[in-house]
């Protein structure tokens, strides 16, 4: 079984769903809020985007920072953190999460994301994404399964 899109029923999975979760000493209302939050070591603009409204502010805005020059090697093993915390501050979620099972998890899109999820739309149709999201959350769901 493959889940193709984090919406409806799966929407959970998505980083712009609204799950607060502790990191840094500080409570964060999405993953996307702080993943958007590291792109920068300017703590102005850290907090800005902390308190966005939106996790789609929070992109915009990250979208202008001027990126940690060590962003390209770090932001995988952020993310990863970041997911784990969701999932595990976060029982019922947690739990949804488990109940995927087996399933193949993509982060399917339309706005050309082939590093995070894989773009289904017709200009990338021969272009395989990574959907480092998706796999990330398998191993996080792996992870949570253990003891």
């Amino acid at each position: 079984m493959k889940i193709y899109f984090f919406k409806d029923e799966f929407e959970f999975l998505s980083n712009f769903y609204p799950t607060p979760f502790i990191w840094k000493n500080r409570t964060w209302p999405t993953v996307e809020h702080a993943f958007q939050a590291s792109k920068s070591r300017n703590s102005y603009y850290e907090e800005i985007i902390r308190k966005a409204k939106s996790p789609a502010t929070a992109k915009k805005i990250g979208k202008r920072v001027v990126l940690r020059e060590d962003w390209e090697e770090i932001k995988v093993l952020l993310m990863t953190e970041l997911v784990l915390l969701k999932f595990e501050q976060n029982l019922d979620l947690r739990n949804r999460l488990l109940d995927t099972g087996l399933a193949e998890l993509v982060e399917g899109n339309y706005w050309h994301d082939n590093f995070w999820g894989d773009c289904f739309c017709s200009k990338c149709k021969n272009v395989k994404g990574q959907n480092m999201l998706g796999i990330i959350l398998m191993e996080v769901r792996e992870h949570l399964k253990k003891p």
